[in-house]
């Protein structure tokens, strides 16, 4: 049994390792009925070195069963503080690749002029074949749309601005 906690504890590591060398915030696998999410706190600076221990200290870890009534965590939306002329800024939640439409034939999800409300689903950041919807946190309207369709994006990326009610 000790073997096997072992082995599982290696394979922790090594995913943690794959998160630092490719600059992830979050990932998660799911194996029959297991499931494992790693996330790394944004809030410490970039951590160097290849000590586990410290990508450990900055990387929540969950487990559990991944069954048919398993949710799967979306992170947060994402908006920023104020702006001159009392625009609010939607920023994108984790890297990714930006999409305006949930399937190629759909409809934009918002354009410039679009009004929102709170929660509405604003695009899509796909992220390891995992589609993420991103969310307003303000009800307003779409005054400028910083990226373009298809174009990847990082951590932190100003995607919209809106101007709320």
């Amino acid at each position: 049994m000790a073997e096997n906690k072992d082995s599982d504890l290696k394979k922790i590591k090594e995913l943690i390792e794959i998160m630092k060398r490719n600059e992830l915030v979050e990932i998660e696998i799911s194996h029959g009925d297991d499931k494992i999410v790693l996330k790394r706190c944004q809030s410490q600076p970039a951590m160097g070195g290849s000590g586990t221990g410290a990508a450990m200290a900055g990387t929540n870890i969950s487990t559990a069963p991944a069954g048919p009534n398993a949710v799967p965590q979306m992170p947060p939306s994402v908006s920023g503080p104020q702006l001159e002329g009392d625009l609010v800024e939607i920023k994108s939640p984790l890297v990714g690749t930006f999409y305006t439409t949930p399937s190629p034939d759909s409809e934009l999800y918002v354009e410039v002029g679009s009004y929102v409300d709170a929660q509405a689903v604003v695009c899509i950041i796909e992220a390891m074949k995992v589609m993420n919807e991103i969310k307003t946190e303000n009800s307003g309207t779409i005054v400028e749309i910083l990226v373009s369709n298809g174009q990847a994006v990082e951590y932190g990326q100003v995607l919209f601005r809106l101007r709320p009610d």
